[in-house]
């Protein structure tokens, strides 16, 4: 359990407005932000990335509810994507390299026009974890820093940024992101470089 004063801070953060090439907006938010149903339809948020491995969200609204012990299932409410961070040491080496195309690949994704594919909508982007304070800053910040690298030129530099737009106060930025995460991203910005680098000299 930390000791760190605890700050007041936005349910939903707007981090980064029309991102270049998807032109959707990027939130960052915890527990309050990713419950509300009305709070995510305001902000026109169709997409949610929960990296916290100790937190779900039921947003289960399809055909098929609980009975006799079966857990219901069907589509959500929006399209939902999970990666399940530790909030501390425990992750592996790719896992924030998981949640870099992770995120990248909701932003792309194109769906068949069928019924079992409800949600083909484009919309704003909440990245979450529990507080919005630790896991969703480290990977909002590499996804910063490797997709605009003309505006934020280190990772450094990208968390900066989202400390600002999530009003982190300085007394939090020693674990806001954590900094076994913040070393993660590092190493995890350095492989995805090597796999760009590869995938363009494949198709030259």
């Amino acid at each position: 359990m930390s000791s760190s004063p605890r700050h007041d801070r936005p349910h939903l953060s707007l981090i980064e407005k029309s991102l270049p090439g998807w032109d959707v907006d990027l939130y960052i938010g915890g527990r309050q932000a990713v419950c509300d149903p009305a709070l995510l339809a305001a902000h026109d948020i169709k997409i949610i990335v929960n990296c916290a491995i100790n937190f779900d969200v039921n947003f289960v609204t399809g055909s098929k509810p609980a009975t006799d012990g079966i857990l219901a299932s069907g589509p959500g409410l929006l399209r939902y994507y999970k990666l399940g961070l530790v909030d501390d040491t425990g992750n592996s080496d790719t896992m924030l390299l998981s949640g870099y195309y992770l995120l990248r690949g909701a932003l792309d994704q194109k769906f068949p026009e069928r019924a079992s594919y409800p949600h083909r909508d484009k919309g704003n982007v909440l990245v979450n974890c529990r507080a919005g304070r630790s896991r969703s800053v480290v990977l909002v910040s590499l996804f910063l820093h490797l997709e605009m690298p003309e505006i934020y030129p280190t990772l450094a530099a990208a968390i900066a940024h989202v400390r600002a737009k999530r009003e982190l106060h300085p007394d939090e930025w020693h674990e806001t992101p954590k900094p076994q995460l913040i070393h993660a991203a590092e190493k995890a910005a350095d492989m995805i470089r090597l796999i760009e680098a590869e995938k363009k000299r494949a198709v030259a």
